[in-house]
């Protein structure tokens, strides 16, 4: 076999292991991408959104957040703390009907003290706190940051400076049930998946305790 024969058979071994190293980068990638899709579900559209259409950098954002907060076991409340939060829930939604904003303020703080005795960051760190929450309740975490806007005057700047009707402090409750669902459910091993049987308990749950009343027959002075 000639020289040339075997340095062009060497260039074409080369080329084709460049060839396969890159497209099983990519599919790394790609399988990295579709499992913080899953695991971060809402949150990831809005990193992508936040970061300009750019999937790589929100990935990267992203990605980080799980190498900082994935390692957090959650702890399991005693059922004396469950009963606790569940009966402040309850007077969260009762306390609606007659005011709203009150009751969200409420709905904030509770979320706060939850998320800590479920092991989360302390609530003083807010942004620390919803950064952790995202990692492992990225479905259900914009509820906590929706009340947080209500509660601290942003919501009306969002909305050409009008200040937050009584239907839009419903949703932002409705919103933010959904979290405490997710919260007072059971220590999940994959606390990063979403599964349409978790969705289905919680909403059960809310069933059995009792629902967030409709308020359109309840209009406040608010509205």
């Amino acid at each position: 076999m000639s020289t040339g024969v075997i340095i062009a058979l060497i260039v074409i071994v080369a080329a084709v292991v460049a060839v396969a190293a890159a497209l099983a980068l990519r599919g790394r990638g790609a399988r990295g991408g579709g499992s913080l899709k899953r695991r971060f579900g809402p949150e990831y559209d809005r990193a992508v959104a936040r970061h300009d259409g750019d999937t790589k950098a929100a990935e990267r954002e992203l990605g980080a957040l799980v190498e900082r907060h994935g390692g957090l076991r959650e702890r399991p409340l005693e059922p004396a703390e469950r009963e606790r939060f569940e009966a402040r829930w309850t007077a969260v939604q009762e306390r609606f009907v007659d005011s709203p904003r009150e009751a969200v303020a409420e709905a904030e703080q509770l979320l706060s003290e939850l998320a800590g005795a479920r092991g989360f960051p302390d609530g003083g760190r807010y942004e620390e706190q919803v950064a952790a929450l995202s990692v492992h309740h990225g479905h259900h975490v914009h509820g906590y940051r929706r009340v947080h806007s209500v509660v601290r005057g942003r919501a009306g700047s969002e909305q050409d400076g009008r200040t937050p009707g009584t239907e839009e402090l419903r949703e932002a409750l409705v919103e933010a049930r959904d979290l405490f669902e997710d919260l007072m459910g059971p220590v999940r091993r994959d606390a990063g998946r979403h599964r349409a049987t978790d969705d289905h308990r919680g909403k059960a749950r809310v069933g059995s305790r009792g629902h967030l009343p409709s308020f359109h027959s309840h209009q406040t002075r608010e509205g």
